[in-house]
């Protein structure tokens, strides 16, 4: 097997423009990239500080994976889907024609997570939208020779994901521990990165090894069927590895939606406001959140 080399490494970037009320956003991947990592369109990391969140917002044409890293969120969208998501719990949303939710902290915790969005083919973007669900305690995992895998989507070290994708993906968490090395298979074709949580590794073939540090992203390259990555460090080395099957689709992209063309997020906009073509609950409903807050 031939293993990607790091075509790019880049830092996390924390966001401005306030995004959710009291809460601090990490861009670890965004559109400055997300040309290369088709079909992923953003990564971030971020934290949520009690009793603050995410107001009620729409989505349209992708899906939105959360990953709570430590503490506890909560959520509810005008489908009827409300609940919480503990440390290790995975929430993939597809919204799909559209979607209005609300994301926000509980209790006297910190939130901290990951959340992705992966674009939807253009035929997908329509779909009725819908929420799966995964408890921390049942995400396939397992150890071989040192490193822990948790298998969010897809599959490794033979055992798989049931979480259904609708943009082919894998979605890994590693655990690395000291003196280790990992030879992942990546299908040919895909797009993949890796982002570094915590300790550190080196990701790529002998002799063209790069350093990758927590708060940096490296961006793989498209050759090669697996990645190398090896735990030289003292400590142990926890990271994401992501990969998809690109659509190579136009993206126009507009906030919280996401379309082939301009004229398509225009109608986006316009059915939000009008709460039609998918918005319609947007018309009466409104989140235990916001009604608290209002």
């Amino acid at each position: 097997m031939t293993s990607r080399s790091v075509r790019k490494v880049t830092e996390s970037v924390e966001q401005s423009e306030g995004e959710g009320d009291g809460t601090t956003i990490k861009r670890c991947l965004g559109d400055d990239v997300s040309d290369i990592v088709d079909p992923f369109l953003m990564l971030d990391e971020f934290t949520v500080n009690p009793p603050t969140g995410f107001p009620d917002h729409p989505h349209r044409g992708f899906e939105l994976v959360s990953y709570i890293l430590k503490g506890t969120g909560q959520h509810e969208d005008f489908m009827g889907n409300k609940g919480k998501l503990k440390t290790g719990d995975v929430q993939w949303l597809t919204a799909g024609r559209g979607i209005v939710h609300c994301e926000w902290s509980y209790g006297e915790e910190k939130a901290h997570g990951l959340q992705l969005w992966i674009n939807l083919a253009k035929d997908q973007k329509m779909q009725e939208p819908s929420c799966q669900e995964m408890l921390a305690e049942d995400i396939p995992r397992t150890s071989k020779e040192g490193i822990e895998v948790k298998v969010i989507a897809g599959e490794a070290f033979g055992i798989k994901s049931t979480i259904r994708t609708r943009t082919p993906t894998l979605y890994l968490h590693f655990t690395m521990n000291e003196g280790t090395t990992l030879n992942q298979p990546i299908p040919k074709g895909w797009n993949a990165f890796v982002h570094v949580l915590s300790g550190k590794a080196l990701f790529g073939p002998e002799s063209k090894e790069k350093l990758v540090i927590p708060t940096q992203t490296a961006i793989l390259n498209a050759k090669g069927d697996c990645v190398i990555a090896q735990n030289q460090g003292s400590d142990p080395c926890s990271f994401i590895l992501l990969a998809g099957q690109p659509l190579n689709e136009p993206v126009a992209q507009q906030g919280p939606f996401v379309m082939n063309t301009e004229e398509e997020l225009h109608q986006a906009l316009e059915d939000y406001k009008s709460c039609i073509n998918g918005f319609e609950r947007a018309n009466s409903w409104q989140s235990n959140f916001q009604q608290s807050n209002s």
